[in-house]
């Protein structure tokens, strides 16, 4: 008899304290899947995010890249992972929005398979070319790749990703189909861009800002010029206006994890960005942090399925999938 109640006591236990339960979570290291190689606009604002909302925890979190497909392979395996709030992801615009249009085959459906957590930053999108590029001004740099485009490349961080779903409406709206260099992140692009092995990106910010002293920038995809690059003209100033564009990044769990893992996550992630620190450092870089109302789980989810419907359409009619 002794026996069975012991055994019962452990079942017992086992049913109630369960790997995701609550009010034991976080109790070991959580891991923060970053698509995208180190070092790119992503990478950065993880890395910014994870170190105070571990503090706040009370546990690690290990950042971990894992490049490929634009973002799309690490998406997956999130999307997949065992939902108790110990592997989270850190997806953008790329990968949980732009990925619906360029991937026929997508492995996940980013408003589906995901829980969101929060949003994290917004990333107003620049272009810029390296010094010797032969144009100072947005204008003739559109006057030079519609002559020839086959003379000029640009580089981005994937297929799919926010540097490479900007440059395709960018090279949308100018009529000029110019070859394109993908690499495992941003981070790679800009310093092949910084060695003049490419000729432009079209990057966020954060990958940007750091680097105005040694590039040519013609050009901010945004209403209103940004304190961090005060001199870069914008779209409309620039004679492009419906070129607009502001990439975002954001942390997700996978679908089914408890609501009340979410909630501490996203408790985790509020109290980062309400640090003094965590927002200097993001506005340095030229994000745009969301407002209180913004950071809600709800918000986010809101978010990725309006950004769906507005890229899905922009790429079909760009005539660009993952294959080109």
């Amino acid at each position: 008899m002794k026996r069975i109640i012991c055994g019962l006591a452990a079942l017992a236990a086992a049913v109630f304290a369960g790997p995701a339960h609550a009010d034991t979570y976080p109790s070991r290291q959580i891991t923060l899947i970053v698509p995208f190689a180190a070092g790119g606009p992503t990478d950065i604002i993880a890395r910014i995010m994870a170190d105070h909302m571990a503090r706040t925890l009370g546990q690690t979190i290990v950042v971990e890249n894992a490049a490929g497909a634009g973002g799309t392979t690490a998406s997956t395996r999130v999307a997949r992972a065992t939902p108790d709030g110990y592997t989270i992801m850190m997806g953008n615009l790329g990968t949980h929005s732009a990925s619906v249009g360029l991937y026929p085959r997508l492995a996940y459906d980013p408003r589906t398979d995901f829980e969101p957590v929060i949003n994290a930053a917004g990333t107003p999108m620049l272009i810029s070319a390296h010094k010797d590029f032969p144009a100072n001004t947005l204008q003739e740099m559109i006057a030079l790749i519609r002559a020839n485009p086959t003379r000029f490349n640009y580089g981005h961080g994937g297929v799919g990703s926010t540097s490479h779903l900007t440059c395709v409406f960018f090279h949308h709206l100018v009529g000029a189909p110019v070859q394109h260099v993908p690499f495992r992140g941003s981070g790679p692009a800009m310093a092949a861009l910084l060695g003049k092995q490419l000729d432009y990106v079209c990057d966020q910010t954060v990958g940007i800002v750091p680097q105005l002293a040694n590039l040519k920038t013609f050009v901010v995809a945004t209403p209103s010029r940004l304190p961090t690059a005060p001199d870069v003209p914008t779209s409309a100033e620039a004679g492009l206006p419906a070129f607009q564009a502001v990439g975002w990044n954001a942390v997700f769990a996978p679908k089914g994890t408890p609501k009340e893992i979410v909630d501490r996550l996203n408790a985790a992630g509020r109290a980062a960005l309400a640090d003094e620190g965590v927002r200097k450092r993001l506005l340095e870089l030229g994000c745009e942090i969301p407002d209180a109302a913004g950071q809600t789980p709800e918000a986010l989810r809101a978010h990725v399925a309006a950004e769906v419907d507005k890229w899905t359409p922009v790429i079909k009619a760009a005539g660009v999938t993952a294959g080109n």
